[in-house]
């Protein structure tokens, strides 16, 4: 564990603005109080990738209630994907039955997590208060899962077969009820399931880089978050074409030094814009990044095409502590999330 490092200005000396790119160091006002820091505690331990939705957030954004989601499924999930707002769902493609079937779906769920790693992936589904647990186990049975011995058990498909259900993912083919949290949890693997509460991440930890990301990345309507190993793989400019890398590596070098991340963060704010939060090893290292990658998002995109701000106007960078935190204002029509939390990407090397 690092141990964190307040970054103290004198009020003398004031704000350090480097005004060509825009970087500020303050003492960033966020907390690990959010939907995002809470879903994440229930998450098993060894995830590596979290893929985040708030799905009462995204209805409140759309203005489309349970019930007018429910009986337009398609209409709601349209607007969600044009609204870049649904990129990080598991449910997507199973919503319809989901809702037919199940009595839960994106329509009515409070929100989403799937976590990633690799010993296992789990989905993790806020119930809403208006699901009565009892009723929710007399529909798996019926469903064809076989009934557990206790009601914290785990809900299995004979052979794993989900077909006679219908479309759904494979990700549904076992199921537990956390009652104490309300929360409907799933897998593809029943013994990965079946030890998931013996192996939760737990409250957020000071320390912890993935914690400090979320942390940072506040009340997220839509979000995807990577431990920094693999972040450094998932995003890395070695994904694009040899001239690409050639073009990143020469940006790199005129942008100043850039360290490796420790965890990243990248989600929807409610106010519409875009927050990237990447953890580093030290407060130093951090102030120096906030510099060189916040140079490095305003130019070319190598990898992506085009350049950064023709997807977005860079907004404030700021260090706190071992976090630096980039907000990015998107340009109309432009699917910021949903195309760059992928790689490569270069203000996010490594």
């Amino acid at each position: 564990m690092k141990r964190r490092r307040m970054v103290i200005l004198a009020v003398a000396v004031g704000l350090l603005v480097v005004v060509a790119a825009g970087v500020i160091w303050v003492r960033a006002r966020s907390g690990p109080d959010s939907r995002l820091a809470a879903a994440m505690a229930l998450a098993p331990s060894t995830a590596v990738r979290f893929s985040w939705t708030d799905w009462t957030a995204v209805r409140s954004a759309l203005h489309v209630s349970s019930a007018d989601a429910d009986q337009n499924m398609g209409g709601f999930l349209n607007k969600a994907f044009d609204a870049d707002l649904s990129s990080q769902s598991a449910l997507v493609d199973s919503a319809r039955t989901m809702d037919d079937k199940y009595g839960v779906s994106p329509a009515n769920l409070s929100w989403e997590l799937y976590s990633q790693g690799t010993d296992g992936a789990l989905l993790q589904m806020g119930l809403p208060s208006s699901v009565d647990l009892g009723d929710l186990r007399d529909t798996l049975e019926r469903l064809g899962y076989h009934k557990p011995a206790s009601d914290d058990g785990v809900w299995t498909t004979p052979g794993d077969d989900l077909t006679a259900i219908g479309d759904i993912t494979p990700e549904l083919a076992n199921l537990t009820i956390d009652s104490s949290d309300h929360v409907l949890a799933a897998s593809d693997s029943a013994a990965f399931l079946s030890t998931w509460r013996d192996h939760q991440r737990g409250p957020a930890k000071g320390d912890d880089s993935i914690d400090q990301v979320v942390a940072t990345v506040g009340d997220a309507r839509t979000a995807a978050v990577y431990d920094g190993d693999f972040a450094c793989q998932s995003l890395a400019m070695n994904q694009a074409d040899e001239s690409d890398q050639a073009t990143g590596a020469r940006l790199i070098t005129e942008a100043g030094e850039i360290n490796p991340l420790d965890a990243f963060a990248m989600a929807y704010e409610p106010s519409g814009d875009v927050r990237v939060a990447m953890a580093f090893e030290s407060a130093d290292q951090a102030r120096t990044n906030a510099d060189s990658r916040s140079k490095l998002a305003v130019g070319p995109a190598p990898g992506q095409g085009g350049t950064f701000q023709d997807r977005f106007k860079l907004g404030p960078v700021t260090a706190d502590n071992d976090v630096v935190s980039m907000t990015l204002h998107p340009r109309p029509d432009n699917y910021v999330l949903s195309d760059l939390s992928t790689g490569p990407l270069l203000f996010a090397s490594c």
